[in-house]
């Protein structure tokens, strides 16, 4: 009965209106959004070194949202449906037991989500895949025989993700082509969007065939006018040029996308326009690249998004140092710092870290940068192989400008370690920077061989790659060949290293020019604003003075007048009061000795009650074995020996209530060694020995007397069957709490077990039932387990009343 109640609740809790259901599928689809945004976001700041689904866990957490938006959006449009609500407050338990109550597409889209659920969990285990598979698969079955369209789709896509988490990604990515192939069929360009966009997604941001694949979806939301979508597949194209260095193409598609954004009234385009400012800053564009990097912070900051705010202050920190104001980039480095300590830990803080050590060393203060870079990667060491590659790099060029050439060579030997261990295409970049300038250090102490070695390995890795310091590369490379007297490929290097630095030449010397405008704009505008506030502050002072006269004349006499009418009012309104608080005190007085008087009687019912309901079953047990005297077949004395045991288990809850001050509460460990005793004589057990160990816990009645008929059955069991002989018997009984106001329960013997654990537990003999039933009671998970003897084990959950 309590379980259809439970059940009936559920029900009720997750059933919603029909206007919040409108309401929610117009707000979904911008959550949607904002998770995607943000989680690739993060994955690309981090360089991959955090997965898509972490991220998305990260963003889900910064904005308040449920982590289960991102993956649920074919079966969760919005429309609220039963179970829905416990898989996004993550009771998934009350969801499984929810499932067979409902008509077939309900248990389809549940289905899909618990199995979503399990799959994309953070640090999803091999039973997380397991649970997911089982609940795919049953979503599977119930859309074929439903024989709906969008169901067999659904749950066929659920599937090809599950493959390609579980590491399958050549059979997740037939499933996925096989759907878009039966999509096409269907002549529905909804439908077809859908499975390309699944398609493409589930695909490594290196594989350039997935931007192909994904405009083509693109190409279709734009034709359907489904703006978000639209918007969501640009986000998951851009990183895909991005990363396979088509930079300029990527940047087009940001400004497209941030037009996009603001179309559609999406407030959060600072993740756009960091992005747009990191390719500027890249190609030396520093008016754009700190125009966007502004923006950003001002849209943060219209928007209360602080959460990943280091990341948008460490652009600001690399636009400054890029431009020579060190100080400044070092204090937008540590306020990205701060932010990071205050919000949400997203990975990025280490490179504000890198910033501050860069600022330092780019202004020749290689010492301070090198006890900064100590000092903080022992108080925060690095914890992934990219940021312990660049955390060496760093070192060895302070120990190289300042003269420790062994210092420096055994820090780029751990460059050289860690920067073999990195191969994806989002370190590529970072890996060709850190070992071209190691390669030139190798050149400068005459190991031509060693940086010969190095520069085969960057060109074999970059090709056309751009994003790092090749200037540095032409210049090894350049080196290299005049040693081993290849001196026309060697002027060809050196006139690459010639043309690159000619160039950043030019581009220092406009910086410097626009440094200067900038500081000259600066610096008027600042006298501007102070002659602006002097003028405001003497006319808001005359102002103050005129006004100042008129209010103090016209509040003295107010002032006064009001005073005589409080002193007046207040000697009344004391004398009164007096009275009223003598009166009201009689009644408390009066009132309390009466509450006294009912509780004390209240106490003594109840334990007039407890010691009357204990000598009615002490009576129940003296019949009982009274009727047993005349009995001789011993089925029927063991059935009234085993009743006697939990009419007994039942009278000592009473009798404890009815010797103890508390009237609710059971002293557990008092009350489970006494019924143990009992049960020791009550069958001359005195062979068996019993390992007691109860934690000091209290539980009322209710839950109490079905604990104690559970132990009382399972004790009975094992002195009755689980010994042969009578030697090295151990019976072994705890009750502890393994978290807040949660329990466990676990009993076990060393006897002989039982051959089939499943006949057990599915057996209709009266105690297993009782057990059973028992154990729903307590709304707990019951385990058996037979290894070295029989074991029982009940997690429950403390009732309150």
């Amino acid at each position: 009965m309590k379980k259809v109640i439970f059940l009936l609740l559920l029900t009720f809790f997750t059933t919603t209106t029909f206007c919040q259901n409108e309401t929610n599928k117009l707000k979904l689809q911008k959550d949607r959004l904002m998770l995607h945004n943000v989680a690739i976001y993060l994955r690309n700041v981090n360089q991959g070194s955090i997965d898509i689904d972490s991220a998305m866990i990260l963003a889900s957490k910064a904005h308040k949202l449920p982590y289960t938006l991102a993956n649920d959006e074919g079966f969760n449009d919005g429309s609220n449906f039963p179970g829905n609500n416990l898989i996004t407050n993550n009771y998934a338990r009350g969801a499984e037991l929810l499932l067979p109550r409902l008509n077939t597409v309900d248990q389809i889209r549940l289905s899909l989500q618990i199995g979503s659920f399990y799959l994309f969990k953070a640090g999803a285990k091999k039973d997380d895949l397991k649970n997911a598979l089982l609940y795919i698969n049953k979503a599977q079955k119930l859309a074929e025989k439903s024989k709906i369209q969008k169901w067999n789709f659904q749950s066929k896509y659920l599937l090809a993700k599950y493959y390609y988490q579980a590491d399958k990604p050549q059979l997740s990515s037939t499933i996925f082509s096989q759907l878009v192939n039966a999509a096409r069929k269907t002549q529905n360009e909804q439908i077809l969007a859908e499975a390309i966009d699944n398609q493409g997604t589930f695909m490594p941001d290196s594989n350039k065939e997935k931007a192909v694949i994904l405009a083509e979806a693109l190409a279709i939301y734009k034709k359907l006018g489904n703006k978000e979508k639209e918007l969501e597949t640009y986000m998951k194209i851009i990183p895909v040029h991005f990363w396979t260095g088509k930079m300029k193409l990527a940047r087009q598609e940001l400004l497209t996308s941030l037009n996009l954004q603001k179309k559609i009234g999406f407030l959060y385009t600072q993740y756009t326009e960091t992005t747009i400012s990191y390719i500027d800053l890249f190609n030396n564009n520093f008016k754009d690249a700190l125009y966007y990097a502004l923006r950003s912070v001002s849209s943060m900051e219209k928007t209360k998004d602080y959460a990943f705010a280091d990341s948008f202050y460490i652009r600001l920190g690399n636009i400054y140092n890029s431009t020579g104001y060190y100080d400044d980039a070092i204090k937008f480095y540590q306020k990205g710092i701060e932010y990071n300590q205050r919000e949400i830990n997203a990975g990025t803080w280490y490179k504000s870290f890198f910033g501050s050590v860069r600022a330092l060393m780019d202004n020749s203060k290689y010492s301070e940068a090198l006890k900064y870079l100590e000092s903080n990667s022992k108080k925060y060491p690095p914890k992934n192989d990219l940021d312990n590659m660049i955390l060496n790099q760093l070192k060895a060029r302070c120990y190289e400008e300042l003269g420790k050439l062994k210092e420096a060579e055994a820090c780029y030997e751990k460059l050289d370690f860690f920067a073999k261990k990195l191969n994806s295409a989002e370190t590529l970049k970072d890996v060709a920077t850190c070992t071209s300038i190691m390669a030139l250090f190798y050149v400068k102490i005459h190991k031509p061989e060693k940086a010969e070695e190095i520069t085969n390995r960057i060109l074999a890795t970059t090709h056309h790659t751009e994003g790092f310091n090749r200037y540095v590369l032409e210049l090894t490379l350049f080196k290299i060949d005049s040693l081993n007297g290849k001196y026309f490929s060697a002027i060809e290097h050196m006139r690459n290293y010639t043309r690159i630095q000619d160039s950043m030449d030019n581009m220092r010397k406009n910086l410097d020019y626009e440094n200067l405008k900038f500081k000259f704009e600066t610096s008027a505008k600042i006298q501007n604003i102070k002659s602006l506030k002097e003028q405001t502050d003497l006319q808001k002072r005359e102002l103050h003075s005129s006004k100042l006269l008129n209010t103090i004349s016209v509040s003295s006499l107010l002032l006064l007048l009001i005073i005589i009418i409080l002193l007046y009012n207040r000697a009344k309104i004391k004398q009164r009061s007096t009275s009223r608080i003598q009166l009201k005190e009689k009644e408390i007085k009066l009132k309390n000795v009466k509450l006294e008087r009912l509780v004390e009687e209240k106490e003594w019912l109840l334990k007039e009650i407890h010691h009357r309901v204990k000598n009615n079953l002490q009576t129940i047990i003296s019949l009982l074995n009274s009727q047993s005297s005349y009995l001789k077949d011993d089925l029927a004395i063991s059935t009234i020996k085993n009743s006697q045991n939990r009419i007994y288990a039942m009278s000592l809850i009473h009798q404890k209530l009815y010797k103890e001050d508390n009237v609710s509460m059971i002293d557990m460990p008092d009350y489970c060694n006494e019924l143990v005793e009992y049960l020791k004589e009550s069958f001359n057990a005195e062979y068996i020995h019993f390992e007691v160990k109860i934690d000091a816990i209290e539980l009322d009645i209710s839950q109490a007397i079905a604990l104690g008929l559970i132990i009382n059955e399972v004790i009975t069991n094992s002195i009755k069957y689980a010994f042969k002989d009578t030697q090295n018997c151990i019976i072994r009984l705890s009750l502890s709490e393994i978290s807040e106001n949660c329990y466990k329960l676990f009993i076990s013997d060393n006897g002989i077990g039982i051959q089939d654990i499943v006949e057990l537990q599915n057996s209709n003999s009266f105690g297993m039932t009782l057990i059973n039933g028992l154990s729903n009671t307590l709304e707990g998970d019951l385990a058996i387990k037979n290894e070295n003897g029989l074991s029982f084990e009940l997690v429950f959950k403390k009732e309150f009343r």
